[in-house]
């Protein structure tokens, strides 16, 4: 990880398209200015975790219910057989 300090108003460019600019430094946090192209995603840290974590919720959840759905089938045709 790089670390760098800087000021309200000084900028890091990344690669040849993209610009973070301190905006403010405040006691409450510190607002940045992102210039970056159109197509470029940028989203918060936790954004990322929490869809992560709701995809991986959404899979067991599918999971769960494709194996109870074929203990159910399962079942159905014990009980149903003479």
């Amino acid at each position: 990880m790089l670390v760098l300090t800087r000021r309200a108003n000084e900028s890091i460019v990344i690669g040849d398209d993209i610009t973070v600019t301190i905006l403010a430094v405040t006691p409450g946090g510190v607002r940045v200015g992102i210039d970056a192209p159109r197509d470029m995603r940028i989203h918060r840290a936790e954004i990322v975790l929490a869809i992560g974590d709701a995809n991986q919720e959404a899979v067991q959840t599918a999971s769960d219910a494709a194996a109870e759905n074929a203990l159910l089938g399962a079942l159905g045709r014990l009980t149903s057989a003479p």
